[in-house]
């Protein structure tokens, strides 16, 4: 399974060098790199002098023949009309074309509502998490991003780390090429300084908010390598989670077993993993509200894959791997259960960590292959649910008049072959086009010309 997993991944980086390198000089990639290597490593330091984001075109027209609106319906033969950032129309008429994508399907940016945007491997090639701060690991967070908004994903929760706001802010001022991010800046953590007591949470929660935390990261129970138990009483959990609906902010909890229905009777946001939950747990988050995202194959694919990169570091053992293999059938099951209980909203989160920036789209094919998702849903739940799970459906996540213009193009099907996923021919996020390979072209980095 996973040298299969691995074949795919080479196949589908010899297609995207295939495209690139017919009319890309080969020195551009490393221009691209070092720019956003400089940009970053600054904005971890110090101040920035002021970068201006890319110049955008006033008015462009999307031809397409197949649209996926991200609200599942299909639209044929249309023209999207963006006006700097946002899509104003769709309007079959409208000209001239300036991005013909008929032959593809063309859908709205996906979003991933769990990575960990700035992992990486080291210098040494071992895992070095998020906690780097070197000039390396700064490269190597703006090369996630980059590689992240290259396979379609405009918007991803990073969940979370320090080292993610300066990467959410440089790209949210143009100064990066890299996907809307949101972050959780410091995660609770059910165990040593950070759990304290009810009151102590409370404080916590206020601080990460004036931390510029986007949402609430809580760890409710161990990681499945260490066996899933729960780490937070449900006192602790119910003032994690009401604190921070106080403070106008989401909860995204990570649990397993137990803490699934823990989570969920206090009002938290939404429940990832969820692995052991049982059907009660499921009906229960339907009944709530609550949103879940399990994993159905990528994050442990990914960790099997680099286990030599993995093992040794903090938290990766042999027990641990032994866990995760057997676990991985327990994974796809909860996706397989989740998707059938009524009302229970299953968003898209992919896990990625260091070795699987960039694959994101892979748990796309692990959720239709082997968890029996739908195709449709499995698009839904990374466009119009994804972007109401983090309170911004009304702005991503679907391609209407007054949405940002978040465009992305597949050269394939997906609803007929879900593989697709991983041919990405055309981004552009907020009315800036970043990727373009549909016809051949070369792509367009952060509005530099060839």
């Amino acid at each position: 399974m996973i040298a299969a997993w691995l074949a795919s991944f080479r196949r589908e980086e010899e297609w995207t060098r295939t495209l690139l390198c017919k009319q890309v000089p080969a020195v551009r990639p490393v221009r691209v790199a070092l720019c956003a290597l400089s940009i970053l490593s600054v904005g971890m330091g110090a101040q920035t002098n002021s970068t201006s984001a890319p110049a955008k075109k006033g008015r462009i027209v999307i031809g397409a023949s197949m649209l996926l609106d991200g609200r599942s319906h299909v639209l044929r033969d249309t023209h999207i009309v963006v006006e700097d950032s946002k899509i104003v129309a769709l309007d079959p008429n409208a000209s001239p074309v300036d991005y013909d994508l008929r032959g593809f399907t063309v859908l709205p940016g996906w979003i991933d509502s769990h990575v960990h945007i700035t992992w990486s491997f080291g210098e040494n090639g071992k895992n070095a998490g998020a906690d780097e701060t070197t000039q390396f690991a700064a490269y190597q967070a703006a090369s996630n991003a980059w590689l992240t908004l290259m396979a379609g994903f405009t918007t991803v929760q990073s969940v979370g780390s320090p080292r993610d706001v300066p990467l959410r802010d440089e790209i949210a001022k143009g100064a990066l090429p890299g996907p809307r991010i949101l972050t959780a800046v410091e995660p609770l953590e059910g165990r040593g300084e950070k759990t304290g007591t009810p009151d102590e949470i409370r404080v916590f929660v206020r601080k990460q908010k004036e931390a510029g935390a986007d949402l609430i990261k809580v760890f409710a129970s161990q990681s499945i390598r260490q066996g899933g138990g729960m780490t937070l009483s449900q006192d602790q959990l119910n003032a994690a989670c009401d604190e921070a609906n106080k403070q106008g902010m989401r909860t995204l909890v990570h649990a397993y077993k137990d803490a699934v229905r823990a989570a969920t009777l206090p009002g938290c946001t939404e429940v990832e993993h969820g692995t052991m939950a049982t059907d009660d747990d499921l009906k229960l988050m339907a009944e709530h509200g609550t949103y879940f995202d399990p994993q159905a194959g990528l994050v442990i694919e990914n960790y099997l894959a680099n286990k030599d990169r993995f093992l040794g570091t903090p938290g990766y053992t042999e027990e641990g791997f032994a866990a995760m293999e057997r676990v991985l059938s327990l994974d796809r099951d909860i996706v397989r259960r989740a998707v059938k209980t009524s009302g229970l909203n299953v968003v898209f989160g992919s896990d990625a960590v260091a070795g699987a920036h960039g694959r994101n789209a892979e748990e796309f094919i692990d959720r239709v292959r082997d968890a029996g998702v739908d195709p449709m849903s499995a698009m839904v739940s990374a466009n119009s649910l994804a972007a109401e799970a983090i309170r911004m459906g009304d702005r991503i996540g679907s391609i209407a008049p007054g949405y940002d213009a978040d465009i992305i193009a597949l050269d394939g099907d997906p609803l007929k072959d879900i593989t697709a996923v991983r041919r990405v021919t055309f981004v552009m996020k907020g009315g800036v086009v970043y990727k373009n390979v549909a016809r051949g072209a070369i792509p367009i980095y952060a509005g530099i010309q060839p």
